[in-house]
């Protein structure tokens, strides 16, 4: 049977890391020929670490995502995700339209081997998890776009994987919904222990959620520089420390882009 969160939490196993990228290059051949968008990256992740990636639009961030999520393979170099495959959540919900909350959810306990009698009760669990108790038998147009966001975070948690990936997945949400959001995914980070490997373009969104902020340089992606997010949590965005580091790692992307332009 699949284990939940809390017995995973009492399992003695103890992982190195989450996941291990090593001298990863990803190019795609294209009617000029072969396009060079990873360089070279080489990062690790720590169990229970929660890591951004931050970067300019197209700069490979979302195309590394998918190589560490197995939806691809790089052209060269290595990735180890030795707690089994992770999960992955979208910047948009990817919800079926047709299935009730609940019935997205169960569809991800299903696919995990989760027998059917107990795929309801873990359901309303990871429902109650992202505080959405109550909403099994919603359909997805009664939902709001925080709501279905929510129901997309309890369907990648009910993957159980160690590491969740999420690409820009509050982008297309306004300001205090993603704000919400950011207070959520904090909780259920912490209360979970799951390993969170984050894209986004937002540079306070990036300082305000994790532990590391990784930049990478404008295409081909490299890893120009990381920081150690030392702020206490719970964080707000507008937090004098959050804004201060937020301004250093600015400037360093606007100098990343400015670089890419003179090439």
């Amino acid at each position: 049977m699949a284990t939940t969160f809390a017995e995973a939490a009492e399992d003695t196993t103890v992982l190195s890391h989450a996941a291990r990228i090593e001298h990863v290059s990803k190019s795609f051949r294209g009617p000029a020929g072969s396009q060079l968008v990873l360089d070279d990256i080489s990062l690790d992740v720590a169990p229970g670490e929660f890591v951004t990636i931050l970067g300019a639009s197209g700069c490979g961030k979302s195309t590394l995502l998918n190589l560490v999520a197995g939806l691809d393979r790089p052209t060269t170099g290595s990735i180890e995700t030795p707690g089994g495959r992770p999960a992955l959540m979208f910047q948009e919900h990817a919800l079926f339209p047709w299935l009730t909350a609940g019935r997205n959810i169960e569809l991800a306990l299903r696919l995990r081997g989760v027998p059917r009698a107990g795929r309801r009760e873990e359901a309303e669990r990871l429902l109650e998890l992202v505080r959405l108790g109550g909403a099994h038998g919603k359909r997805v147009h009664e939902l709001s776009g925080g709501m279905r966001q929510r129901v997309a975070m309890a369907r990648a948690l009910a993957q159980d994987s160690d590491l969740l990936l999420m690409d820009e997945p509050f982008a297309a949400l306004d300001a205090i919904t993603r704000d919400v959001l950011h207070d959520e995914l904090t909780r259920i980070w912490r209360e979970t222990n799951v390993s969170v490997l984050f894209v986004t373009h937002n540079v306070r969104e990036a300082v305000r959620l994790a532990q590391r902020v990784v930049l990478l340089s404008s295409r081909p992606g490299r890893v120009a520089r990381e920081w150690a997010v030392d702020i206490p949590q719970p964080r707000r965005i507008e937090d004098a420390a959050v804004a201060d580091l937020s301004v250093e790692i600015t400037e360093r992307l606007r100098g990343e882009i400015r670089r890419h332009g003179q090439q």
